[in-house]
């Protein structure tokens, strides 16, 4: 899906305006859901969420956590809904046999850093986690999902991004009135700097919660100063991507922006590769990306990986160590 501007906009917009009616009792159905009781877990589940629809950085955000989990000495396993995926699970994600269009784009990232799961039915997918040796569980996604009685909620929200006009959707992209959902996070990653972000952080501040700051680091930055390059990403929000090639200097000479989860077809390959071609630039995309391109294309495309780092580390592995009972 491809947010539309209007949600980046005033609530004021026109069209936020006429939605608004339905994001009222859309956010209040989704609101209402949340506050159900979920079922108890076999160990601890650690949730990264955020609360709006679309990409944040959660993904990176969980394997981050599941870095300084193993820091505490616990053994963590990812569970996910493998969105984008047809399999319905439970089923321990394999990178070697599994592809984007099984799964999902994102357990495959994660298999790559720990034991991963597919599972629309999330008490299933927490008792396979459990059954493979996870003392704990990182939830990728699922703030909005009851199923599970969560240890430790995080939301994660993009600087450049925050909330948008702040209105469920349709109107805007919450999926619930923000209200509604501080009571279920127990603390706020922020990733990147800007100016909506800031305002999400101040709330959250003002809530009693604990802002976890974090920035995305690239891998391998010195590589693309002056590298001529077509850039493609669809994620969450793709500018975020080219703006950070520019900043590492490299020479966009061609961006194309797909929506997130884009499905890349080998129409899509042929159009890229033609792209180019005529502009004289190589390939490069994101790691998300790049689990979705068609065979033909493995190993044609530069790959721009990033890891998350945080501000205060140690006050964030604290808050988890706290949430979690001794092993």
């Amino acid at each position: 899906m491809r947010p539309p501007g209007f949600w980046s906009r005033p609530p004021t917009h026109p069209l936020a305006r006429i939605l608004a009616p339905v994001g009222r009792i859309y956010g209040g159905l989704t609101a209402d859901r949340m506050d159900r009781p979920g079922a108890v877990p076999p160990c601890p589940v650690l949730c990264v969420g955020n609360f709006t629809l679309g990409g944040a950085g959660k993904t990176p955000t969980a394997l981050a956590l599941a870095g300084l989990l193993r820091d505490l000495g616990r053994t963590p396993a990812f569970l996910s809904r493998g969105y984008g995926g047809r399999h319905s699970g439970p089923v321990i994600v394999d990178p070697a046999r599994h592809r984007a269009e099984e799964v999902g784009d994102e357990p495959l990232l994660l298999a790559r850093a720990a034991t991963a799961v597919v599972a629309r039915d999330r008490p299933a997918g927490a008792r396979l986690c459990a059954g493979s040796g996870a003392d704990v569980i990182v939830m990728d996604d699922g703030l909005q999902n009851p199923s599970l009685s969560k240890s430790l909620s995080l939301a994660v929200i993009d600087g450049g991004a925050g909330i948008g006009n702040g209105l469920p959707f349709p109107a805007g992209p919450l999926r619930a009135p923000l209200l509604r959902q501080w009571r279920h996070v127990a603390g706020l990653v922020l990733i990147g700097e800007g100016m909506a972000g800031a305002g999400v952080a101040a709330e959250a501040e003002a809530q009693g919660l604990p802002v976890h700051r974090a920035r995305l680091v690239p891998e391998g930055g010195a590589d693309w100063a002056g590298r001529r390059v077509v850039a493609f990403a669809g994620i969450g929000r793709p500018q975020k991507f080219f703006e950070t090639l520019r900043a590492l200097g490299a020479e966009i000479v061609a961006e194309r922006a797909f929506p997130d989860h884009h499905p890349y077809r080998p129409r899509d390959w042929a159009a890229l590769t033609a792209l180019a071609a005529r502009e004289g630039g190589d390939l490069v995309t994101t790691a998300k990306d790049a689990v979705r391109l068609p065979p033909e294309a493995r190993g044609a495309v530069a790959v721009l990986t990033v890891a998350l780092a945080f501000d205060d580390e140690a006050g964030l592995r604290r808050q988890l160590a706290a949430a979690l009972p001794r092993a």
